[in-house]
């Protein structure tokens, strides 16, 4: 059995010559609240660890009111949900980053180990995927940015491949006349796994939704969105009718299965519950930052 060594890289540029070095044979560690366990459970063996807790450079949250907000890798869940920009308008992530896990996690916990970590129920990744996300990736060969839609390709598998670093996380400013809700639900109260979880971007021209992106986590092999209960209410006003037509149909596009945290159908039950509120909260707020429009 060799023995694991442990690198701590004062740079990105040391820290991808590493990944590029050692290749298939290392994982990159942040926060560990994630890796450290799987390595614990041996579902993943290493030989080399590459810890990006001294690249300084990583750890930021910066807000534009042009360009939006960027955030690097490294910042922690907590260092987001307490961001003043990210409660004020991005509602959506500041509510997933405020349910993630327990506080003890929220402070160890990185933005990029828990995207890169790839789970099916990330809540951040659920409320990022209605937000225009945008991800960079670094490696020796230089950088390339991908959009979150196209970021996991199955559970606990993302594109991201063993020379790569995820370094930034770029959020759009959101839209005039825009909200955006995130709620999920868990067996019980405090650090638990979602059963469900459902985030809503709505953007609004006075009563019609000018756009509309919605989120699902927990439901599918990978976060998804529900782009065919987008495109029931895209365009048109808002009523009872067309909402409950729109929750039935992310209900549907929704791949559940049973496992010890719920069965398939109750968690399909769940998303038009959850929809429902998430819909509502987002229009909601977009109203409350009306603007005239034109």
């Amino acid at each position: 059995m060799s023995t694991l060594r442990y690198f701590k890289p004062k740079s990105i540029e040391e820290a991808c010559s590493l990944l590029h070095k050692y290749g298939e044979d290392s994982k990159v560690i942040a926060g560990g609240t994630d890796l450290l366990i799987q390595i614990k459970n041996k579902v993943t063996l290493p030989n080399f660890l590459i810890s990006l807790a001294d690249i300084g450079a990583l750890n930021y949250i910066n807000y534009d009111e042009i360009d939006g907000i960027r955030i690097g890798a490294l910042t922690t869940v907590d260092s987001i949900k307490n961001f003043s920009f990210v409660r004020s308008k991005y509602n959506a992530l500041a509510h997933a980053s405020d349910t993630l896990g327990s506080p003890t996690i929220r402070r160890q916990a990185t933005i990029g180990g828990n995207l890169c970590n790839g789970s099916p129920s990330a809540d951040i990744a659920t409320a990022l995927m209605v937000l225009g996300m945008q991800l960079k990736m670094t490696s020796v060969h230089g950088e390339n940015t991908i959009s979150i839609d196209k970021f996991f390709i199955g559970p606990r598998k993302t594109i991201i491949n063993h020379s790569q670093i995820l370094t930034e996380i770029q959020i759009p400013a959101p839209p005039l006349n825009s909200g955006s809700a995130f709620e999920k639900q868990t067996r019980r109260q405090g650090a638990d796994l979602a059963v469900a979880g459902v985030a809503a971007l709505a953007v609004m021209h006075g009563d019609i939704f000018s756009d509309i992106k919605i989120g699902l986590g927990a439901v599918a092999p990978t976060p998804i969105r529900a782009e065919g209960a987008e495109e029931v209410l895209r365009g048109k006003k808002l009523d009872d009718r067309l909402l409950e037509e729109s929750i039935q149909t992310a209900s549907r596009e929704s791949m559940p299965i049973d496992d010890i945290r719920g069965f398939a159908d109750h968690r399909r039950k769940l998303v038009a519950a959850l929809l429902k509120r998430v819909i509502r909260q987002a229009v909601a707020q977009a109203r409350t930052e009306v603007k005239p429009c034109l």
